[in-house]
Protein backbone atom coordinates (compact mmCIF):
# COMPACT_ATOMS: atom_id res chain seq x y z
CA UNK A 1 0.00 0.00 0.00
CA UNK A 2 2.97 2.07 0.74
CA UNK A 3 4.40 1.62 -3.21
CA UNK A 4 0.66 2.52 -4.02
CA UNK A 5 0.62 5.57 -2.55
CA UNK A 6 4.25 6.33 -3.32
CA UNK A 7 3.23 6.16 -7.14
CA UNK A 8 0.14 9.25 -6.42
CA UNK A 9 2.82 11.05 -4.87
CA UNK A 10 4.73 11.13 -7.96
CA UNK A 11 2.33 11.42 -10.27
CA UNK A 12 1.04 14.56 -8.30
CA UNK A 13 4.82 15.83 -8.35
CA UNK A 14 4.92 15.75 -11.82
CA UNK A 15 2.01 17.11 -12.64
CA UNK A 16 3.47 20.51 -10.69
CA UNK A 17 6.75 20.68 -12.58
CA UNK A 18 9.05 17.96 -10.53
CA UNK A 19 11.27 15.08 -11.93
CA UNK A 20 12.01 11.93 -9.97
CA UNK A 21 15.67 11.13 -9.89
CA UNK A 22 16.40 7.72 -8.01
CA UNK A 23 19.68 9.56 -6.30
CA UNK A 24 19.47 11.74 -2.86
CA UNK A 25 22.65 13.38 -3.71
CA UNK A 26 20.97 14.78 -7.20
CA UNK A 27 17.12 15.23 -5.08
CA UNK A 28 16.52 19.07 -4.37
CA UNK A 29 13.11 17.37 -2.59
CA UNK A 30 13.75 14.23 -0.40
CA UNK A 31 10.59 12.22 1.05
CA UNK A 32 10.42 9.45 3.15
CA UNK A 33 7.02 7.62 2.99
CA UNK A 34 6.20 6.13 6.58
CA UNK A 35 4.59 3.26 8.28
CA UNK A 36 3.27 3.02 11.55
CA UNK A 37 2.29 -1.25 12.14
CA UNK A 38 4.88 -1.80 13.75
CA UNK A 39 7.73 -0.01 16.01
CA UNK A 40 10.61 -0.90 14.34
CA UNK A 41 9.77 0.38 10.65
CA UNK A 42 9.02 3.84 12.60
CA UNK A 43 12.69 3.41 14.57
CA UNK A 44 14.04 3.19 11.10
CA UNK A 45 12.32 5.95 9.39
CA UNK A 46 14.33 8.33 12.80
CA UNK A 47 17.61 6.55 11.72
CA UNK A 48 16.76 7.84 7.56
CA UNK A 49 16.41 11.62 8.76
CA UNK A 50 19.58 11.36 11.09
CA UNK A 51 21.12 10.37 7.40
CA UNK A 52 18.51 13.13 5.75
CA UNK A 53 20.17 15.51 8.36
CA UNK A 54 23.87 14.86 7.13
CA UNK A 55 22.65 15.82 3.31
CA UNK A 56 21.06 18.94 4.36
CA UNK A 57 23.94 19.93 6.40
CA UNK A 58 26.28 19.24 3.28
CA UNK A 59 23.22 20.83 0.78
CA UNK A 60 21.51 23.56 2.85
CA UNK A 61 19.27 24.08 0.26
CA UNK A 62 17.09 20.90 0.26
CA UNK A 63 13.91 20.36 0.94
CA UNK A 64 13.03 17.01 3.69
CA UNK A 65 9.57 16.03 4.20
CA UNK A 66 7.75 12.83 5.96
CA UNK A 67 4.88 11.88 4.24
CA UNK A 68 2.62 8.81 4.84
CA UNK A 69 1.16 7.12 8.63
CA UNK A 70 4.13 8.27 10.72
CA UNK A 71 3.29 11.69 9.43
CA UNK A 72 -0.09 11.43 10.24
CA UNK A 73 0.84 9.70 13.83
CA UNK A 74 3.78 12.00 15.12
CA UNK A 75 2.64 15.26 13.70
CA UNK A 76 4.81 18.27 15.24
CA UNK A 77 6.77 15.74 16.31
CA UNK A 78 8.61 15.61 13.34
CA UNK A 79 8.84 19.17 13.13
CA UNK A 80 10.79 19.67 16.22
CA UNK A 81 13.57 17.42 14.89
CA UNK A 82 14.77 21.07 13.22
CA UNK A 83 15.60 18.58 10.04
CA UNK A 84 11.55 18.17 8.29
CA UNK A 85 10.02 21.09 6.49
CA UNK A 86 7.01 19.35 5.89
CA UNK A 87 4.78 16.90 7.26
CA UNK A 88 2.00 15.13 5.28
CA UNK A 89 -0.34 12.89 6.13
CA UNK A 90 -1.76 9.94 3.49
CA UNK A 91 -5.06 11.72 2.71
CA UNK A 92 -3.55 15.26 2.11
CA UNK A 93 -1.13 14.66 -0.88
CA UNK A 94 -2.96 16.62 -3.02
CA UNK A 95 -1.61 19.62 -0.55
CA UNK A 96 1.97 18.88 -1.56
CA UNK A 97 2.61 21.32 -4.45
CA UNK A 98 1.06 24.02 -2.16
CA UNK A 99 3.19 23.43 0.78
CA UNK A 100 6.25 22.66 -1.00
CA UNK A 101 5.50 26.35 -2.51
CA UNK A 102 5.00 28.01 0.84
CA UNK A 103 8.22 25.96 2.73
CA UNK A 104 10.60 28.69 4.17
CA UNK A 105 13.35 27.62 6.66
CA UNK A 106 11.44 29.20 9.57
CA UNK A 107 8.33 27.95 8.02
CA UNK A 108 7.82 24.51 7.91
CA UNK A 109 4.59 22.85 6.53
CA UNK A 110 2.16 20.53 7.59
CA UNK A 111 -0.93 18.85 6.56
CA UNK A 112 -2.48 15.63 8.72
CA UNK A 113 -6.01 15.97 7.90
CA UNK A 114 -7.51 12.38 7.52
CA UNK A 115 -10.94 12.55 4.96
CA UNK A 116 -13.37 10.35 4.46
CA UNK A 117 -14.13 10.43 1.35
CA UNK A 118 -10.49 10.78 -0.54
CA UNK A 119 -9.45 7.87 -2.48
CA UNK A 120 -7.43 9.51 -5.04
CA UNK A 121 -9.81 7.86 -7.89
CA UNK A 122 -8.54 10.39 -10.44
CA UNK A 123 -4.68 10.36 -9.92
CA UNK A 124 -3.06 8.22 -12.84
CA UNK A 125 0.25 6.85 -10.47
CA UNK A 126 3.34 6.67 -11.73
CA UNK A 127 4.24 3.59 -11.39
CA UNK A 128 7.84 2.57 -9.72
CA UNK A 129 8.36 -0.94 -10.80
CA UNK A 130 11.07 -1.86 -12.58
CA UNK A 131 9.83 -4.84 -14.75
CA UNK A 132 7.05 -3.59 -16.34
CA UNK A 133 4.69 -6.76 -15.52
CA UNK A 134 2.79 -6.44 -12.15
CA UNK A 135 1.40 -3.14 -10.74
CA UNK A 136 -0.39 -2.29 -7.75
CA UNK A 137 -4.27 -0.40 -7.98
CA UNK A 138 -5.93 0.87 -4.87
CA UNK A 139 -9.28 0.05 -4.37
CA UNK A 140 -10.41 1.26 -0.83
CA UNK A 141 -9.18 3.14 2.08
CA UNK A 142 -8.66 3.69 5.37
CA UNK A 143 -9.97 0.43 7.36
CA UNK A 144 -13.27 0.45 10.37
CA UNK A 145 -12.26 -2.43 11.77
CA UNK A 146 -10.40 -1.20 14.89
CA UNK A 147 -8.51 -4.15 15.75
CA UNK A 148 -7.08 -3.58 19.43
CA UNK A 149 -3.65 -3.66 18.41
CA UNK A 150 -3.56 -2.07 15.05
CA UNK A 151 -3.12 2.04 14.83
CA UNK A 152 -4.06 1.84 10.76
CA UNK A 153 -7.37 3.13 11.55
CA UNK A 154 -5.86 5.99 13.24
CA UNK A 155 -3.58 6.48 10.53
CA UNK A 156 -4.95 6.30 7.56
CA UNK A 157 -9.19 7.28 8.66
CA UNK A 158 -12.29 5.64 7.91
CA UNK A 159 -12.72 2.67 5.09
CA UNK A 160 -14.18 4.41 1.97
CA UNK A 161 -14.44 2.48 -1.08
CA UNK A 162 -13.19 3.98 -4.52
CA UNK A 163 -15.53 4.38 -7.96
CA UNK A 164 -15.72 0.89 -9.43
CA UNK A 165 -14.76 2.55 -12.80
CA UNK A 166 -11.82 4.18 -12.27
CA UNK A 167 -10.75 1.29 -10.67
CA UNK A 168 -11.70 -0.73 -14.08
CA UNK A 169 -10.59 2.36 -16.01
CA UNK A 170 -6.98 2.15 -14.42
CA UNK A 171 -6.50 -1.32 -14.23
CA UNK A 172 -7.38 -1.78 -18.19
CA UNK A 173 -4.70 0.78 -18.89
CA UNK A 174 -2.09 -0.49 -17.39
CA UNK A 175 -2.77 -3.78 -19.35
CA UNK A 176 -3.22 -1.69 -22.60
CA UNK A 177 0.09 -0.26 -21.41
CA UNK A 178 1.61 -3.60 -21.03
CA UNK A 179 0.92 -4.58 -18.14
CA UNK A 180 0.18 -8.71 -17.42
CA UNK A 181 -0.74 -8.41 -13.27
CA UNK A 182 -2.78 -6.40 -11.19
CA UNK A 183 -2.88 -6.15 -7.62
CA UNK A 184 -6.22 -4.88 -6.12
CA UNK A 185 -5.15 -2.92 -2.39
CA UNK A 186 -7.12 -2.53 0.44
CA UNK A 187 -6.51 -2.88 4.28
CA UNK A 188 -9.61 -5.39 4.11
CA UNK A 189 -10.86 -5.95 0.57
CA UNK A 190 -13.94 -8.01 1.25
CA UNK A 191 -15.46 -5.28 2.89
CA UNK A 192 -14.98 -3.36 -0.60
CA UNK A 193 -19.07 -1.82 -1.35
CA UNK A 194 -19.15 0.94 -3.81
CA UNK A 195 -22.81 2.43 -4.79
CA UNK A 196 -23.94 5.18 -6.99
CA UNK A 197 -27.88 6.42 -8.15
CA UNK A 198 -28.16 3.36 -10.09
CA UNK A 199 -25.35 0.26 -8.92
CA UNK A 200 -24.26 -1.57 -5.90
CA UNK A 201 -20.61 -3.06 -6.74
CA UNK A 202 -19.14 -5.65 -4.13
CA UNK A 203 -15.89 -7.03 -4.07
CA UNK A 204 -16.94 -10.25 -5.88
CA UNK A 205 -18.25 -8.10 -8.84
CA UNK A 206 -15.23 -5.78 -8.93
CA UNK A 207 -13.21 -8.74 -9.35
CA UNK A 208 -15.34 -10.06 -12.11
CA UNK A 209 -15.24 -6.65 -13.58
CA UNK A 210 -11.20 -6.34 -13.68
CA UNK A 211 -11.11 -9.79 -15.14
CA UNK A 212 -13.29 -9.31 -18.10
CA UNK A 213 -10.59 -7.09 -19.42
CA UNK A 214 -8.40 -9.78 -21.18
CA UNK A 215 -8.08 -13.55 -20.10
CA UNK A 216 -4.41 -12.45 -20.19
CA UNK A 217 -4.71 -10.27 -17.24
CA UNK A 218 -3.72 -11.74 -14.08
CA UNK A 219 -5.73 -10.39 -10.82
CA UNK A 220 -4.47 -10.80 -7.53
CA UNK A 221 -5.89 -8.71 -4.37
CA UNK A 222 -4.68 -7.99 -0.79
CA UNK A 223 -5.49 -8.04 2.03
CA UNK A 224 -9.02 -10.57 3.08
CA UNK A 225 -10.22 -10.70 6.34
CA UNK A 226 -11.70 -13.77 7.42
CA UNK A 227 -14.82 -12.41 8.91
CA UNK A 228 -15.58 -10.69 5.95
CA UNK A 229 -14.38 -12.81 3.32
CA UNK A 230 -17.49 -14.94 1.11
CA UNK A 231 -18.67 -17.73 -0.22
CA UNK A 232 -19.41 -15.20 -3.39
CA UNK A 233 -15.91 -13.99 -3.49
CA UNK A 234 -14.48 -17.31 -2.83
CA UNK A 235 -16.34 -19.25 -6.01
CA UNK A 236 -15.75 -16.00 -8.21
CA UNK A 237 -12.16 -16.77 -7.72
CA UNK A 238 -12.66 -20.82 -8.49
CA UNK A 239 -14.80 -19.66 -11.55
CA UNK A 240 -12.63 -17.11 -12.87
CA UNK A 241 -9.15 -18.69 -14.77
CA UNK A 242 -7.32 -15.21 -14.86
CA UNK A 243 -8.05 -14.70 -10.46
CA UNK A 244 -5.20 -16.18 -8.98
CA UNK A 245 -5.79 -18.76 -6.51
CA UNK A 246 -4.03 -17.11 -3.60
CA UNK A 247 -5.90 -15.97 -0.86
CA UNK A 248 -3.73 -14.03 1.89
CA UNK A 249 -5.73 -14.88 5.24
CA UNK A 250 -4.10 -13.29 8.17
CA UNK A 251 -5.15 -15.00 10.94
CA UNK A 252 -2.99 -13.18 13.63
CA UNK A 253 -3.31 -16.20 16.20
CA UNK A 254 -4.90 -18.99 16.67
CA UNK A 255 -6.90 -18.79 20.17
CA UNK A 256 -10.16 -18.00 20.27
CA UNK A 257 -9.23 -16.03 23.21
CA UNK A 258 -6.24 -13.81 21.75
CA UNK A 259 -8.21 -13.17 18.85
CA UNK A 260 -11.48 -11.53 21.16
CA UNK A 261 -8.62 -9.71 22.81
CA UNK A 262 -7.39 -8.60 19.63
CA UNK A 263 -10.91 -7.38 18.66
CA UNK A 264 -10.84 -9.74 15.36
CA UNK A 265 -14.46 -10.49 15.34
CA UNK A 266 -13.86 -14.51 14.25
CA UNK A 267 -12.86 -17.13 16.22
CA UNK A 268 -10.77 -20.23 15.55
CA UNK A 269 -13.47 -22.44 14.18
CA UNK A 270 -14.90 -19.52 11.75
CA UNK A 271 -11.07 -19.10 10.37
CA UNK A 272 -10.66 -22.83 10.65
CA UNK A 273 -14.36 -23.18 8.47
CA UNK A 274 -13.24 -20.64 6.61
CA UNK A 275 -9.83 -22.63 4.83
CA UNK A 276 -12.11 -25.63 4.81
CA UNK A 277 -14.44 -24.11 2.57
CA UNK A 278 -11.50 -22.22 0.30
CA UNK A 279 -9.95 -25.71 -0.02
CA UNK A 280 -13.09 -27.80 -0.87
CA UNK A 281 -13.70 -25.31 -3.90
CA UNK A 282 -9.71 -24.69 -4.78
CA UNK A 283 -7.82 -27.46 -3.33
CA UNK A 284 -5.08 -25.88 -5.59
CA UNK A 285 -5.49 -22.67 -3.72
CA UNK A 286 -1.84 -20.67 -2.24
CA UNK A 287 -2.78 -19.91 1.04
CA UNK A 288 -0.64 -17.30 3.56
CA UNK A 289 -1.31 -15.58 6.81
CA UNK A 290 0.12 -12.76 9.27
CA UNK A 291 1.02 -14.49 12.92
CA UNK A 292 1.48 -12.03 16.09
CA UNK A 293 3.65 -14.03 19.20
CA UNK A 294 3.39 -12.77 22.38
CA UNK A 295 0.26 -10.30 22.61
CA UNK A 296 -1.23 -8.69 25.74
CA UNK A 297 -2.05 -12.15 28.33
CA UNK A 298 -0.95 -14.52 25.72
CA UNK A 299 -0.48 -17.71 27.32
CA UNK A 300 1.38 -21.12 26.58
CA UNK A 301 -1.69 -22.46 25.78
CA UNK A 302 -2.74 -19.79 23.56
CA UNK A 303 0.52 -20.29 21.63
CA UNK A 304 -0.04 -23.82 21.45
CA UNK A 305 -2.95 -23.24 19.58
CA UNK A 306 -1.40 -21.04 17.04
CA UNK A 307 1.07 -23.77 16.38
CA UNK A 308 -1.78 -25.87 16.35
CA UNK A 309 -3.89 -24.26 14.17
CA UNK A 310 -0.88 -23.33 11.50
CA UNK A 311 -0.20 -26.97 11.93
CA UNK A 312 -3.86 -28.10 10.51
CA UNK A 313 -3.80 -25.57 7.92
CA UNK A 314 -0.58 -25.60 6.31
CA UNK A 315 0.34 -22.19 5.22
CA UNK A 316 2.11 -21.69 2.53
CA UNK A 317 4.23 -19.04 3.54
CA UNK A 318 4.14 -16.28 6.64
CA UNK A 319 4.55 -12.56 7.98
CA UNK A 320 5.43 -13.48 11.34
CA UNK A 321 6.35 -11.06 14.17
CA UNK A 322 6.12 -9.91 18.02
CA UNK A 323 3.90 -7.78 19.27
CA UNK A 324 4.85 -4.31 19.59
CA UNK A 325 2.42 -1.75 21.76
CA UNK A 326 1.20 0.98 19.16
CA UNK A 327 1.29 4.04 21.11
CA UNK A 328 -2.74 5.08 20.69
CA UNK A 329 -4.19 1.64 20.15
CA UNK A 330 -7.34 0.36 22.29
CA UNK A 331 -4.62 -2.08 23.28
CA UNK A 332 -2.26 0.26 24.37
CA UNK A 333 -4.75 1.92 26.28
CA UNK A 334 -6.46 -1.09 27.93
CA UNK A 335 -3.48 -4.04 28.19
CA UNK A 336 -0.75 -4.40 29.97
CA UNK A 337 2.02 -5.25 27.39
CA UNK A 338 3.20 -7.83 29.82
CA UNK A 339 4.80 -10.74 27.82
CA UNK A 340 8.42 -10.70 28.44
CA UNK A 341 10.96 -9.94 25.59
CA UNK A 342 12.37 -13.57 25.76
CA UNK A 343 9.57 -15.22 26.23
CA UNK A 344 8.03 -13.14 22.55
CA UNK A 345 11.14 -14.38 21.04
CA UNK A 346 11.35 -18.07 21.84
CA UNK A 347 7.64 -18.09 21.12
CA UNK A 348 8.32 -16.41 17.63
CA UNK A 349 10.99 -18.80 16.94
CA UNK A 350 8.88 -21.68 17.52
CA UNK A 351 6.36 -20.23 14.92
CA UNK A 352 8.87 -19.14 12.45
CA UNK A 353 10.43 -22.81 12.65
CA UNK A 354 7.18 -24.25 12.41
CA UNK A 355 6.25 -22.33 9.21
CA UNK A 356 9.72 -23.33 7.70
CA UNK A 357 8.75 -26.93 8.21
CA UNK A 358 5.16 -26.31 6.77
CA UNK A 359 6.66 -24.41 3.60
CA UNK A 360 8.78 -27.02 2.68
CA UNK A 361 6.48 -29.66 2.68
CA UNK A 362 4.10 -27.61 0.53
CA UNK A 363 6.61 -27.11 -1.67
CA UNK A 364 7.53 -30.12 -1.68
CA UNK A 365 3.63 -31.36 -3.02
CA UNK A 366 4.04 -29.24 -5.88
CA UNK A 367 6.96 -31.64 -7.53
CA UNK A 368 5.65 -33.18 -10.42
CA UNK A 369 2.80 -30.39 -11.21
CA UNK A 370 2.39 -28.22 -14.19
CA UNK A 371 2.21 -24.76 -13.34
CA UNK A 372 1.70 -21.50 -15.44
CA UNK A 373 4.36 -19.13 -14.59
CA UNK A 374 4.12 -15.09 -15.57
CA UNK A 375 8.13 -14.23 -16.50
CA UNK A 376 9.08 -11.58 -14.39
CA UNK A 377 12.74 -11.26 -15.54
CA UNK A 378 15.88 -12.93 -14.82
CA UNK A 379 16.38 -15.19 -11.73
CA UNK A 380 19.00 -12.84 -9.00
CA UNK A 381 20.73 -15.57 -7.83
CA UNK A 382 21.70 -16.97 -11.50
CA UNK A 383 20.81 -14.43 -14.22
CA UNK A 384 20.96 -17.76 -17.19
CA UNK A 385 17.74 -18.85 -15.21
CA UNK A 386 14.23 -16.40 -15.32
CA UNK A 387 11.45 -16.23 -12.46
CA UNK A 388 7.96 -15.31 -12.27
CA UNK A 389 5.20 -16.47 -10.38
CA UNK A 390 2.51 -19.39 -10.50
CA UNK A 391 -1.21 -18.24 -10.00
CA UNK A 392 -0.81 -19.67 -6.27
CA UNK A 393 1.97 -17.17 -5.96
CA UNK A 394 4.99 -19.66 -5.53
CA UNK A 395 7.35 -18.37 -7.03
CA UNK A 396 9.34 -20.63 -9.84
CA UNK A 397 12.76 -19.94 -11.12
CA UNK A 398 13.54 -22.08 -14.12
CA UNK A 399 16.12 -22.36 -17.19
CA UNK A 400 15.10 -19.86 -20.53
CA UNK A 401 15.00 -16.48 -22.28
CA UNK A 402 11.33 -15.60 -22.61
CA UNK A 403 10.71 -11.73 -22.02
CA UNK A 404 9.44 -10.64 -19.09
CA UNK A 405 5.37 -10.93 -19.40
CA UNK A 406 5.22 -13.93 -20.84
CA UNK A 407 3.30 -16.99 -19.92
CA UNK A 408 5.20 -20.15 -19.68
CA UNK A 409 4.20 -23.44 -18.86
CA UNK A 410 6.40 -25.55 -16.35
CA UNK A 411 7.02 -28.51 -14.28
CA UNK A 412 7.87 -28.89 -11.14
CA UNK A 413 11.16 -31.07 -10.74
CA UNK A 414 12.25 -29.95 -7.33
CA UNK A 415 11.92 -26.69 -4.86
CA UNK A 416 13.62 -25.21 -1.73
CA UNK A 417 10.67 -24.29 1.43
CA UNK A 418 10.68 -20.50 -0.82
CA UNK A 419 11.07 -21.20 -4.46
CA UNK A 420 9.83 -23.83 -6.64
CA UNK A 421 12.54 -25.38 -8.95
CA UNK A 422 11.15 -26.14 -12.83
CA UNK A 423 11.56 -26.87 -16.02
CA UNK A 424 9.82 -25.12 -19.25
CA UNK A 425 7.17 -27.96 -20.79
Amino acid sequence: MNVGDTEIIFSILRDNGYDRTESMEEADLILANTCSIRDNAEQRIHGRIGVFAQEKKRRPGILIGIVGCMAERLKDKLLETGVVDLVVGPDAYRSLPRLLDAVRPDSPQIDVLLSRDETYADIRPVRTDRNGVSAFISIMRGCNNVCSYCVVPYTRGAERSRDAHSIVREAREVFEAGYREVTLLGQNVDSYLWKSADETVNFAELLRRVAAIDPLLRVRFATSHPKDISDEVIETIASTPNICRHIHLPVQSGSTRMLELMRRKYSREWYLERVAKIRSVMPDCGLTTDVIAGFCTETEQDHADTLSLMEEVGFDWAFMFQYSERPGTLAQRHYPDDIPPEVKTRRLNEIIALQNRKSLERYRAQIGKVQEVLVEGPSRKNPADICGRASNSMMCVFPGSHPAGTYVRVRVVDCTSATLLCEEI
